[in-house]
């Protein structure tokens, strides 16, 4: 987990709201909203990330995912599970804050990449077994 230190922000309170979408990141002096579809195409885990630079599947057709639950892992994470099956990404307290700081930024060159390759928020073309490939790691 790099960065996490006695400098990292912890949140106090995480609310998960499935009407609107968001997952709501409470912290002593601020508070973040982030979108599932956000959370789910920013995922940590090795299947989207890859196992080194130039590795990286841009998540595509992830507009509709739903944020199913969320559970703890220690004291230092958690692991989101979405309803498109994706559950390998953990989300250290560090990845959580840098990408509700800096969602503006992130969003806009998802959008532009998304756009820049001809590809869909609305359509998965980003899945590594239905191009009949895999990572080797059960995902």
């Amino acid at each position: 987990m790099a960065g996490i230190d006695s400098e990292t922000p912890i949140p106090s309170e995480i609310k998960l709201h499935q009407k609107s979408r968001r997952l709501e990141i409470i912290y002593a002096s601020e508070s973040f909203s982030l979108d599932f579809e956000y959370l789910r195409v920013f995922t940590p885990s090795a299947e989207a990330r890859g196992h080194g630079p130039g590795q990286e599947t841009l998540q595509t057709g992830k507009r509709e995912v739903i944020l199913e639950r969320i559970e703890p892992v220690g004291t230092y994470a958690l692991r989101l599970v979405f309803s498109d099956g994706h559950d390998s990404g953990l989300y250290s307290w560090d990845l959580l804050y840098n990408l509700a700081k800096h969602h503006d930024e992130l969003w806009a060159e998802y959008l532009k990449q998304i756009e820049a390759q001809g590809l869909s928020r609305d359509v998965d073309s980003s899945s590594r077994l239905a191009a009949g490939g895999s990572c080797g790691h059960h995902h």
